[in-house]
């Protein structure tokens, strides 16, 4: 993968794991995680919030990863399914579950650990550089990853850091696109490291953007194969230690 420097040949162990993921929207899946956990043999089990499946017993898995989605954290109103999420997330953390948000996901986790979610100064649609901050390069979630790295982005809300959390990466839009949380167990990505060409498609058939200074249009981010192709390395990498024995 270009520009991934010296730890791009580094495989790291891991073990099965039982996997759920929550869902928000039918359009919003797990992206390329899905090949890498399949590819590592890992058990996964998901809930379709949207769909009102019911969420399942903290016994039933050992890591849960929450999904972006169109909605914000507080709209209980239209989504009365957020209160039950949040304390599934609440409970997971302080069970010792090891827990990943992405996006929505992300502000979720952030929500729960008592930073507040509000409008980002900037709508950030797009391929746009990332910088790990000095503590993001001493981190081993991110062992490995070059100090700036371009990856998809699209949100429009983002979180104050929780207190005891680390703060790993930034970008000229948004200073909060990553956390960690107990050391390495909980982590918090406002970016989109998972989304494939296919996915990005099928966004752009949901929802429409006006081109700004953190927005580019649905073609010029189509277009960009390398960039999709690269997107897929950082989220293996990030795994690779997220999940690695």
């Amino acid at each position: 993968m270009p520009g991934y420097g010296a730890g791009k040949n580094l495989i790291l162990e891991t073990v099965p794991m039982r996997v759920h993921w929550l869902q928000h929207a039918d359009f919003e899946g797990l992206g390329s995680i899905e090949g890498w956990l399949a590819a590592r043999r890992h058990t996964v089990s998901g809930t379709r919030l949207q769909r009102g499946e019911t969420l399942p017993e903290l016994e039933a898995f050992d890591v849960l990863i929450v999904m972006g989605g169109p909605m914000n954290i507080d709209q209980y109103a239209l989504y009365p399914w957020l209160r039950t999420e949040k304390a599934l997330i609440r409970a997971a953390i302080a069970q010792g579950r090891r827990v990943l948000g992405i996006c929505l996901g992300a502000q979720l986790i952030a929500d729960v650990l008592g930073g507040p979610v509000t409008r980002n100064a900037e709508l950030e649609i797009g391929w746009f550089p990332l910088q790990l901050t000095a503590e993001g390069r001493a981190h081993p979630l991110l062992a490995g990853l070059p100090a700036e790295f371009t990856s998809f982005h699209w949100h429009g809300d983002t979180y104050a850091l929780p207190a005891g959390a680390t703060r790993l990466i930034e970008s000229a839009a948004c200073a909060q696109q990553a956390f960690a949380w107990d050391g390495s167990r909980v982590l918090g990505l406002q970016f989109h490291p998972e989304v494939t060409q296919a996915e990005a498609v099928e966004w752009f058939r949901h929802e429409s953007v006006t081109p700004s200074r953190y927005v580019q249009t649905a073609d010029v981010i189509l277009a960009n194969q390398a960039a999709f192709t690269a997107n897929a390395g950082w989220i293996d990498a990030i795994l690779d230690r997220f999940l690695a024995v």
